[in-house]
């Protein structure tokens, strides 16, 4: 991918980051029994199994954005609220966001790779640096919600015990050799309360309860099906 720069947020100054490398990591969830438990339900409904656990999945740099409004094409596809680790000019650089790993679930049931790449990756413009909340990671806290039919409703509520601890993150990377420089992962999600939902719009907000600070991001999504 070409080199692209996004703006954040830290710490009340703006950083310029240049990214050229987007992944996403699934099923990541602490508990190995609760995630092969989720993956064989996930297999009832037609999902491939993943090649191993976790499973690294590269998406185009191209699906990375910003924005306040992404398209589209069906009406089966949905956010999930992902902790987002950026990379800067080392691996020691490392700033800590909210983003979501759109995904077309129908897609999904054919290629769980092809169902990610087709959809845009929206991460917020605020941006904590990891020191800052890596000794209470386990406290933080994600959240969303999906606009249907003209309410939010709840769709994921957890804190961050849910998913692996960040050092085994990082060791996934290095074991699947990843380069960190310059790149941003979408680095695991929690349990929906409730299945998948479909929306016109998807909020995602990351708490820190011990700073009292958060992090706050919001799309609509716009189907361009022709009917």
């Amino acid at each position: 991918m070409s080199k692209t720069t996004y703006q954040l947020d830290v710490a009340g100054e703006t950083k310029q980051l240049t990214i050229h490398k987007a992944f996403c990591i699934g099923y990541t969830g602490r508990s190995k029994e609760n995630t092969y438990a989720h993956i064989k339900e996930l297999a009832e409904i037609g999902i491939p199994e993943p090649k191993e656990v976790p499973m690294l999945y590269p998406v185009s740099g191209n699906t990375i954005f910003q924005n306040e409004t992404m398209e589209v094409v069906g009406k089966e596809t949905s956010g999930e609220a992902e902790v987002v680790l950026i990379f800067g000019e080392s691996s020691d650089e490392v700033y800590v966001t909210v983003g979501s790993d759109h995904t077309d679930r129908g897609l999904e049931t054919v290629d769980i790779n092809k169902s990610k790449q087709v959809c845009g990756k929206p991460f917020a413009t605020k941006a904590w640096k990891l020191e800052d909340v890596l000794d209470h990671w386990d406290e933080l806290e994600l959240t969303s919600q999906v606009f249907i039919n003209g309410e939010w409703v709840d769709y994921q509520e957890d804190s961050l015990k849910a998913i692996m601890p960040y050092e085994e993150i990082i060791q996934y990377i290095d074991k699947v050799e990843a380069p960190k420089k310059n790149s941003i992962f979408f680095s695991g999600t929690v349990p929906l309360k409730d299945g998948f939902k479909y929306g016109t719009a998807f909020r995602m907000t990351f708490r820190d309860p011990v700073k009292n600070d958060e992090i706050t991001s919001e799309y609509d999504i716009i189907n361009i099906e022709r009917e």
